[in-house]
């Protein structure tokens, strides 16, 4: 089968976990004997073509007042243009007529469509080429992408996003089957009045993870080593997680992994005269889970699903994690971590403390950590589930049936 990718970014251009998913995703099919390409959007000018891998990937230019991959910061009113043309940005149709007249593509599988805009699906439908559209984020209702605003959680349509997503909803039913990587996304989709007439369906990301932690024991005495990795900023919730580390009387430390953008990681350590707290810049993730007991999601926007949650697991530790968004899908309160709110914010250093003071209970999360996200990180199978759908789409048979990871 002949297979074109779609998504805003592609390797070495990296702006998170869709990314990584959708190149393991590309090149596993690519293994399998499928022809596969992708278009991605690049620094440069016009269309160029690369080669990752073994893979066809053409980058285009944005027609846009910028690209929005980089460190840059830009005026409100130079981010607000950006949005209102990111709203439907025909000038970035004809990349992929081109791509579509090279390629021949008997599908197209689009991912996050930040810098394309929902035009590539017009021009795909002119092709009659049948789509996938496969939701990681929140683009499609929201010009963040996350429904975070004002420090919280969005419930509904803010004026912004209900201006520049006035349309989409009904756009949507132009695609023939959409996927969510957790079942809370498509629900969050659906009750707004998308993809009301679309088949859907749930394949959760995975990832080949070895286990750094198989034959080493869980010591019992010392202090408990919590830690978080990943990007700093509000939304994370690495504030509440800092604020309640403070109260925390347990014998415990705390390791900040990552970085944020602009001085807001700054402004974080300014806030910290904690001894037991460090932050460390970039950590691999091998080398960081090696180094801890616990790991801490503590999220206060909703996470599509939250990989590092099943990283976490995969290394065999233990998560606090927020009980939103698609957290818990992954950790299972008692099971293999324990799940907290920042609707009540000392429900997180209640967990801690929880887990300073019961080391059986620490050693029982651990033990079951690796196996209660087996399925998430094993490869072949998010492969065989994305084959299946591609396969029965592509034969336009509508009663595609339960695919789930």
């Amino acid at each position: 089968m002949k297979i074109l990718f779609i998504n805003s970014l592609y390797s070495p251009h990296i702006g998170g976990g869709a990314e990584i998913t959708l190149q393991s995703l590309v090149e596993g099919l690519k293994f399998r004997g499928h022809q596969v390409s992708v278009l991605s959007t690049g620094p440069n000018r016009g269309l160029i073509k690369d080669v990752v891998n073994g893979v066809s990937v053409y980058r285009a230019e944005v027609k846009n007042f910028y690209w929005n991959n980089t460190r840059e910061s830009r005026s409100r009113w130079i981010r607000m243009g950006w949005h209102w043309r990111d709203r439907y940005n025909g000038q970035m149709r004809k990349y992929v007529k081109d791509v579509i007249e090279r390629e021949r593509p008997d599908l197209v599988c689009t991912h996050n469509l930040t810098n394309w805009s929902i035009s590539v699906w017009d021009e795909i439908t002119a092709a009659e080429i049948p789509i996938v559209q496969v939701l990681h984020d929140f683009y499609l209702k929201c010009v963040r992408s996350n429904q975070f605003a004002r420090g919280q959680s969005c419930d509904g349509h803010c004026s912004e996003c209900g201006c520049m997503r006035r349309r989409h909803a009904a756009a949507t039913n132009a695609v023939r089957a959409v996927v969510g990587v957790s079942d809370f996304v498509l629900r969050e989709f659906k009750k707004d009045g998308f993809f009301e007439e679309v088949p859907k369906y749930v394949i959760h990301n995975a990832r080949r993870i070895a286990n750094s932690r198989a034959e080493r024991p869980l010591k019992e005495g010392g202090p408990v080593r919590f830690g978080y990795i990943g990007t700093l900023a509000r939304q994370k919730g690495v504030e509440w997680l800092l604020e309640q580390f403070s109260i925390l009387n347990g014998n415990a430390s705390l390791t900040i992994a990552g970085s944020g953008k602009g001085d807001y990681a700054d402004k974080l350590k300014n806030k910290v005269s904690d001894p037991r707290v460090r932050f460390v810049g970039y950590m691999d993730s091998a080398t960081f889970f090696s180094e801890i007991d616990v790991c801490i999601v503590p999220s206060i926007w909703s996470e599509p699903l939250g990989m590092v949650a099943i990283e976490a697991c995969a290394h065999g530790i233990p998560v606090i994690a927020a009980s939103s968004g698609g957290l818990p899908e992954i950790i299972r309160d008692g099971e293999n971590g324990l799940l907290c709110t920042s609707a009540i914010p000392d429900s997180l250093s209640m967990s801690m403390k929880t887990l300073c003071d019961d080391h059986a209970l620490r050693v029982h999360l651990a033990k079951n950590a690796r196996d209660s996200v087996s399925s998430m990180i094993d490869i072949d199978r998010m492969l065989d589930c994305y084959e299946n759908l591609f396969q029965l789409d592509i034969l336009k048979n509508s009663e595609l049936g339960t695919i789930s990871s």
